[in-house]
């Protein structure tokens, strides 16, 4: 049966790596270029015993309990094993000792060096030392005659010599190699072996042949060599029976001779081509350990089987069994009616020409290639188990004489695999994302944001500790493991543990609830017989756990039993926050190593509902699931072997994008990142560097990595590729300000204007970039993603580069963007009179009564009406951009109001007592909309809102419509002038009053808003802000220099202006009740007003027009 290759496994960094086994085989010894020498129980031992022995260690031999290794140092040293305690030097050369190797007793040893001599010293005496010269440059390899007698070596200088060891004589020296002036520039390192029993053959690899020299003549024996050896061969191995000889090559090449017949038995490629450069055979099984120059570690089994055992392979297993059933019926001990069988069906196989096999030798040749190649063909390898067992019984000369009628078959009838497709891959195994292996002594059994769970399951105690981040949250707890907890998980209101069930207990889930405020807080739930845990997590309020029944349990933080349904397939892990849970099942089998996954995400608040339906879950080929969970701001994520991490675009149809490679940052190919959390505000991939290794150990604490995101973008080194990457890295990473407004989740408005302002500044900076390269198409499909402040900014670049084609694409653009923005204004206005009037049935019968009164009011005041609705309803569902302009610019298009269905009703909130209050209320900045905030809250009947404005200044904004998410209410009034120009072109023109504000009436009067402290303070003060400022001619640099010294008044001061609105308000009110007040007063504050707004508007207005606002006019005068 053909040899079964074991996965490789990574063992040591890149370098020269060596490898043996113990003298019993039960473990495998490694040392490779970090200094470590490593001890493995077996290939699949995730945790190998480390012993560091220096900086670098060139060789290691094993026998007897003493493990002697040849390190940088220039020394070798001898350690106990498998303790690992050094145990002295044993002796020192001047330079690096290349190989070292023991006696067949061990009781010696022989190590060659770099200053061309060979040593041989006693183990037990390290003073009785023998020393050869005679090589004229670095030894590469030594090896002991079996007997004691000789010693062979072979030398950088070309030769290989064999020394007396009595006399320290050079008994034979063959000129074989290559000469080359040291080790790292030699083609092979040339390891020589002498038959392991009789000693009678030595073995050297020269070039791509194996040349065998008989003991004492030192005659040329034979020599062996196959066709697909391209390169020199590096290092070879006996059997221990003595009849096989094992050789690695340079390509990657394990090849395995029978000596006695020169037969090719066993020939097997490197996974990845690397070099092979160590070689050694199992003392008592047919295993052979390897290594390659990269630190990997592999093992071949069943190495030249022809007693055709049972392969430890699974798929060896599986086609054995087809291939019995195929033979089902005959006897296995007549084999020669089997040879009949196969020899009778020969006689009809004929070759393409028409011919038998037996008259074209050259097709006979050509299938004996064939045959050595499929033999050694890993995947396959039961092609060859039955040729085995049909020529076992021959004698060689048997096997010549019947090699057509045997390799003439195999590959058409009998040895033809049932299926020849792709193989299924095995299934992830569940785990818990940032965790460390379970058979690990000391593991991390959790490590996320909120802090970390350690394990300890020593021989002595075992034990969890709990430690959080943020000491405020609770402190760090010890406990005792006695339930002996697998899998656990750790939030910001529970610790949450889960175990497996043995036979006498069932699986326990325990939570510790530290955050109730009662005197009991842990509550324990066993599951059903037969129903194992697999995975746990915790969200807001909420546990859940996923069992080996294919169920999702799910519990109140409390310990109350809720829902619980089925899962589609077995769990790999699960993950939770807020409200969210993520799920990451089997949803199939996956082919050529790729895992078939899908994912399920649920929302768990009020109104529970699903957003993901085990959609297919996208991994890089031939990977798995290493982590799941969600980014700080609760945007799903996962993380594969590949080291690719993806987030959900919610606003792509929940598809994954992929923002970060580590692997780009890994210096090494054996290093990882093990994840441990994202952060999208700011853009953080929070890790740990693992170096030659996928999780970090427990001690010393590992220290934490921040790593850049990335988006796979195309031409990442222009410019234009940069910007295009950092735009949409911005809006995916934005992405859930709009999840947590559209539910009701408070965020920080001035980061959602960050990240606008710092989007339309890179469409700026792409557009100017398209605009230099005269792609004005391009620039209209920037245009189309900007708000219509930047696409104004851009008409304005367009003009200035006297692209005027451009330019009135744009300003078409401009008026489509503002008619999308009033129909959307005039849609929420509707909705929100339609709020009004389910709410309160006052305000409509005092519209009723506004509408009679106001029926003999003009149609122009009321679309101004209209006009200051849609700004204070805008003004507090939108923030203002960043990017708008100021009240007194005029470079945008004239847009005419839209008339309301509604017209003659007041808008309740509506201030209208001077014209310098309504342009503060269409054009302030984001520093008085807290005060905008409170008016309304004080006309609504919802108090949980005005709570949550109480107690902090993030607020919850109302949900608008999606297309007008990014547009603030000031780009469509920024066409109109400013209040003070109104009043000149009324005085002017009083018949043109279609965009002018008019005059208050009482009306008006009764239906204005109570000011704010502030607000009365700022009309007292704004004379002396102009005084000390006159260069403030913006009406939002006046409102913020206001802001900074009311908030330098004391608290008394600012309270006797909070009280005295709040009692201009009451006694306005009451005179209200009583009467209407007089229109004298009004109208003379009326005249004096205008008088002061057009001093101010005759001080600013040569700094309003500007070359850029006419040329932007010019743009907009189409019509």
């Amino acid at each position: 049966m053909p040899a079964t290759q074991m996965p490789m496994r990574y063992g040591h960094p890149e370098g020269h790596t060596d490898v043996c086994f113990d003298d019993f085989g039960s473990c495998i010894v490694t040392c490779g270029s970090d200094g470590d020498v490593r001890i493995w129980k077996d290939l699949n031992d995730d945790d190998p015993k480390s012993i560091n022995v220096g900086e670098r260690a060139y060789s290691c031999a094993l026998k007897k309990g003493k493990l002697v290794t040849s390190v940088s140092n220039n020394t070798i040293q001898v350690h106990t094993f498998p303790n690992g305690v050094p145990d002295g030097i044993l002796t020192r050369f001047t330079t690096n000792a290349n190989h070292v190797v023991f006696n067949r007793d061990g009781t010696k040893i022989a190590a060659g060096s770099g200053d061309f001599m060979v040593k041989v010293v006693d183990v037990m005496d390290s003073s009785q030392q023998k020393s050869f010269r005679g090589h004229d440059a670095p030894v590469l390899s030594v090896s002991f005659d079996p007997k004691d007698i000789f010693l062979a070596s072979a030398s950088c200088d070309g030769s290989v010599k064999v020394w007396q060891i009595s006399d320290q004589t050079c008994a034979i020296s063959w000129p074989l190699l290559q000469k080359c002036n040291d080790v790292v520039n030699a083609k092979s390192i040339c390891r020589l072996a002498w038959q392991p029993k009789s000693g009678k053959l030595l073995a050297i690899p020269v070039g791509n042949t194996i040349k065998l020299y008989r003991r004492e003549t030192w005659r040329n024996e034979l020599d062996l060599s196959d066709n697909f050896i391209t390169l020199p061969l590096n290092v070879v191995t006996w059997s221990p029976c003595e009849k096989y000889l094992a050789a690695g090559s340079l390509n990657g090449y394990i090849v395995v001779w029978n000596v006695e017949t020169r037969d090719c038995m066993e020939r097997v490629k490197h996974e990845k081509g690397y070099t092979i450069c160590g070689l050694a055979w199992h003392p008592t099984s047919r295993q052979i350990a390897y290594t390659d120059a990269e630190g990997n570690l592999g093992l071949l089994e069943n190495v030249c089987d022809t007693n055709g055992t049972k392969s430890n392979s699974k798929v060896s297993g599986m086609r054995n069994k087809v291939y019995t059933d195929l033979f089902d019926g005959d006897d296995d001990s007549d084999n020669d009616d089997s040879d009949d069988f196969l020899n009778k069906n020969t006689e009809f196989q004929l070759t393409p020409k028409g011919r038998t096999n037996y008259e074209d030798d050259e097709d006979d040749l050509m299938l004996a290639s064939g045959y050595s190649r499929h033999r050694n063909h890993i995947l396959e390898d039961d092609d060859n188990s039955t040729e085995i067992a049909l020529t076992g019984k021959h004698t060689h000369g048997e096997k010549e004489e019947k090699d057509e009628s045997i390799h003439a078959l195999p590959l058409t009838v009998s040895q033809r695999p049932n299926y020849d497709g792709p193989m299924p891959s095995p299934q992830q195994k569940p785990f818990q994302s940032g965790s460390t292996p379970l058979y690990l002594t000391h593991r991390f059994m959790v490590w996320n944001s909120i802090g970390i769970i350690r394990c300890y399951n020593d021989d002595q105690d075992s034990a969890i500790d709990v430690e959080f981040h943020d000491t405020s949250i609770h402190h760090a707890t010890h406990l005792s493991n006695t339930l002996n907890y697998t899998i656990a998980d750790l939030s910001h209101e529970a610790v949450l543990f889960a175990c497996e069930s043995t036979t006498e207990l069932a699986s326990k889930l325990h939570c510790l609830h530290f955050s109730s405020w009662d005197s009991s807080k842990e509550w324990t739930v066993d599951m059903p017989p037969n129903e194992d845990i697999v995975a746990i997590c915790l969200g807001q309020g909420w546990a859940a756990s996923a069992t080996s029944a294919l169920l999702l349990r799910i519990f109140s933080i409390g310990g109350v039993q809720k829902e619980v349904f089925s899962l589609p397939g077995p769990v790999v892990s699960m993950a939770g926050h807020g409200e969210q849970l993520l799920i990451a099942f089997h949803r199939g089998t996956g082919f050529d190593g790729d895992q078939c996954l899908g994912i399920h995400l649920l929302e768990l608040g009020k109104k529970k509902k699903q957003i993901l339906h085990g959609d297919p879950l996208p991994l890089t080929r031939k990977s798995y699931l290493t982590w799941v969970g969600f980014s700080a701001e609760g945007s799903p994520c996962y993380v594969d072997s590949e080291g690719i991490v993806r987030m959900l675009n919610r606003k792509l149809g929940n598809t994954w994008t992929p923002i970060c490679n580590t692997k780009e940052h890994c210096k090494g190919k054996s290093d990882h990142y093990w994840v441990v959390g994202i952060h999208e505000n700011p853009q953080q991939l929070r890790c740990i560097p693992c170096k030659g290794s996928r999780f970090p150990p427990t001690l010393p604490r590992p220290a934490v990595a921040i790593l850049s995101f990335q988006l796979p973008y195309c031409q990442l080194a222009t410019e234009k590729g940069q910007m295009e990457e950092q735009f949409w890295r911005s809006v995916i990473f934005h992405n859930h300000l709009d999840y947590l407004a559209e539910n009701s989740y408070e965020y920080e408005e001035s980061t959602k204007n960050q990240a606008i302002k710092e989007q339309q500044e890179l469409l700026m900076k792409m557009f100017a970039l398209s605009c230099k390269l005269e792609r004005d198409f391009r620039c209209m499909e920037l245009a189309e993603l900007m708000t219509q402040n930047a696409v104004n900014l851009a008409i304005k670049y367009a003009s200035r580069s006297r692209r005027l084609v451009l330019a009135q694409k744009l300003s078409e653009l401009a008026v489509e963007k503002a008619t999308e923005l009033a129909a959307s204004l005039n849609e929420e206005e509707e909705d929100f009179r339609n709020k009004l009037k389910t709410s309160t049935t006052d305000w409509s019968q005092h519209r009723i009564v506004n509408h009679k009164i106001e029926e003999n009011n003009s149609e122009d005041s009321e679309e101004a009406n209209e006009i200051e609705v849609k700004a204070d309803l805008h003004k507090n569902r939108f923030r203002q951009n960043p990017f708008c302009k100021n009240e007194n610019s005029a470079d945008g298009p004239a847009i005419k109001s839209v008339p309301s269905s509604h017209q003659g009703r007041v808008n309740p909130f509506k201030v209208s007592d001077s014209s310098k209050e309504s342009t503060i209320s269409i054009n302030s900045t984001a520093s008085n909309i807290l005060d905008n905030m409170k008016k309304l809250s004080k006309k609504s009947a919802e108090p949980n809102r005005i709570a949550n404005k109480e107690k902090s200044p993030v607020l919850k904004p109302l949900i608008p419509k999606p297309k007008s998410k990014q547009v603030p209410a000031t780009n469509f009034f920024q066409a109109c002038t400013s209040q003070t120009d109104k009043i000149v072109e009324e005085k002017e023109n009083p018949e043109n009053t279609l965009s002018e504000s008019p005059a208050p009436s009482a009306q008006n009067i009764e239906n204005e808003r109570p000011k704010t402290g502030f607000q009365m303070w700022l009309e007292e003060n704004r004379s002396d802000i102009l005084t000390d400022h006159p260069h403030l001619s913006q009406e939002p640099d006046i409102i913020k220099e206001g802001m900074n010294r009311f908030r330098m008044l004391s608290d008394e001061e600012r309270k006797a202006w909070t009280n005295k609105a709040k009692g201009g308000a009451t006694n306005e009110a009451e005179t209200k009740k009583r009467k209407h007040p007089s229109n004298d007063n009004t109208k003379q504050r009326e005249q004096e007003k205008p008088k002061e707004n057009l001093k101010l508007s005759k001080k600013r207005k040569h700094l309003d027009i500007s070359i850029n606002q006419k040329l932007l006019a010019f743009a907009f005068k189409k019509d």
